[in-house]
């Protein structure tokens, strides 16, 4: 799996510094037990070809990738000859067939006549397809028909598609109800994600389902409905082979699942972790976490929390299995009403990236950003002075241009000024600089006001702002010629890693610092408080 790393711009070498760390320190920590158990979810790859000869191509990359089971979807064919067709796709197919024909009215592509499509369903099952989907409005019908004709291990998955939103516990416990009484093998419930909290009834109505039950939330929103189903008894849940081929919006690929995921490894009993933000898929700090959790086998998973409303989140995710969260922007300030405890530094920063569960269920937050970003730093001073590691901090003395006043930048001129370091605060709006460079004994300005500053040589230059982070890869906070005057700059962007500013710095001779250093090394600091390692 580590050729991810290289694509998302965290090199192997910062995986293998981190795994190495996490190695050296767990041997208290306890882990899951020696044996591997399997999930007890399928994994199912839907397939997306328009023609027989793409989806016999998309089958044996399903395999490849490790699926359990394909979805063929009848109605993406654009030429459809049932008896010649299905004989094909099932007898060729290396895994077990869930064969669909998804009519536009429950957000499919067939808009031909409905008995048809209900004959070609049924041929599937005589021909040896393992599963047949069947949507709610004519489950019972169909179920009717094929009555005493069922083939052994063969199922009638019946499905309910909401396009809108999720219905409350009670509504979707009765639509479970409706759905078992036409006779369904398996029940499939997919709603719309309008908040991430939705997904808990859909955990909720898996777990107490008296009949298999496959619940999907769709949307980014809904991501963890569908990385979570092991943990929550769910039969299956569906991964793409690529980004580009997804049936349903929010769906991951396969390959993300298995990889980044650890799907495989996820059980009833896994604790989950995560990072909630707004947005939130470009972090990769799930990388770093879930491969940190394989290596030593602890049984947790990590993910990827879009977050509008924190106090909801944390309300609703209450349960001792959920361990703890990362935070970034924008929830840094605003998590902190939500904390029962806070580390004495991460109050006086004003902002926390790392939230705890306790035992007795209290959220405790930490602040780990600051170590890992100044330690970085120090670092870089460090090697471009040539000095050894030593009890005074490299930042004594320095002056020290921190661009953006939220939860990373206090992050930097609380960290830069228990160093010694000068510190000027620049932002957007000068308010928020003043009211930063008042905590730390610093000074303020305006972003525009940094081009034309420059007291002296050898400034050392932090960019907190989201300038030039992916999409906007062609942005800078600050022009090059500015960039002479500083010895060093740091970039807490990581999407991209090579940011233009840090290429227009190293132009210029500066020692360049990744934003990668600060997610490896505050990660790191978090790990210790997620899983009580020593320091």
């Amino acid at each position: 799996m580590w050729e991810n790393y290289y694509n998302l711009g965290i090199q192997d070498g910062d995986v293998t510094r981190i795994l190495i760390l996490v190695d050296f320190t767990t041997s208290d920590v306890q882990t899951s037990t020696s044996g591997v158990l399997s999930s007890p979810t399928l994994l199912c790859t839907p397939l997306m070809g328009t023609t027989v000869d793409q989806m016999l191509i998309e089958m044996r990359k399903a395999k490849e990738i490790g699926a359990d089971v394909v979805e063929v979807r009848l109605d993406c064919l654009r030429d459809f000859s049932p008896q010649q067709d299905l004989e094909i796709l099932i007898k060729r197919s290396p895994l077990p067939t869930l064969v669909t024909y998804r009519p536009v009215w429950e957000g499919g592509q067939y808009e031909g006549d409905e008995n048809k499509r209900q004959d070609a369903l049924r041929l599937a099952m005589q021909l040896g397809a393992s599963y047949v989907d069947v949507e709610l409005e004519v489950a019972h019908d169909f179920n009717n028909s094929i009555d005493g004709k069922k083939p052994e291990n063969f199922k009638v998955i019946v499905s309910s598609h909401n396009f809108h939103n999720t219905p409350s516990a009670e509504a979707i416990g009765n639509l479970v109800a409706r759905i078992q009484a036409t006779g369904a093998d398996i029940a499939k419930i997919a709603t719309t994600a309008l908040d991430i909290t939705d997904c808990a009834r859909i955990f909720r109505i898996m777990v107490h389902s008296q009949i298999p039950t496959i619940g999907i939330v769709t949307g980014e929103r809904g991501l963890i409905s569908r990385l979570l189903s092991p943990k929550f008894g769910g039969y299956l849940t569906y991964g793409a082979l690529e980004a580009g081929a997804i049936s349903a919006p929010g769906q991951p690929t396969a390959k993300d699942l298995l990889d980044l995921y650890n799907f495989r490894l996820i059980r009833p009993d896994t604790k989950f972790y995560g990072i909630i933000g707004k947005p939130v898929g470009h972090s990769k700090s799930p990388l770093l976490f879930n491969a940190a959790f394989k290596s030593v086998g602890i049984n947790a998973v990590y993910l990827h929390f879009l977050v509008d409303d924190v106090k909801m989140f944390f309300d609703t995710y209450s349960t001792p299995d959920f361990g703890g969260t990362s935070c970034t922007i924008p929830h840094k300030e605003a998590a902190l009403k939500c904390m029962d405890e806070i580390d004495p530094i991460a109050k006086k920063i004003g902002a926390i990236n790392n939230i705890c569960r306790r035992p007795d269920g209290k959220l405790t937050a930490f602040n780990t950003d600051y170590i890992g970003a100044i330690s970085a730093i120090e670092d870089g001073l460090r090697e471009l002075n040539g000095v050894s590691p030593g009890a005074s901090s490299p930042l004594a003395g320095k002056l020290l241009v921190v661009l953006g006043a939220g939860g990373a930048g206090k992050s930097l001129a609380y960290g830069g000024a228990q160093k010694g370091a000068r510190v000027v605060v620049a932002n957007r709006t000068i308010e928020r600089a003043k009211e930063l460079a008042d905590k730390v004994g610093g000074k303020a300005m305006t972003l525009e006001e940094i081009e034309h500053f420059h007291p002296e040589e050898g400034m050392v230059l932090a960019n907190t702002t989201s300038v030039g982070m992916k999409p906007h890869i062609d942005a800078t906070p600050i022009p090059k010629h500015a960039l002479k005057h500083y010895c060093l700059v740091f970039d807490a962007i990581y999407t991209p890693k090579d940011t233009r500013l840090l290429r227009e710095a190293r132009e210029t001779g500066a020692v360049i610092v990744y934003g990668t250093e600060m997610l490896i090394r505050q990660g790191f600091e978090q790990y210790k408080n997620f899983t009580g390692l020593p320091g």
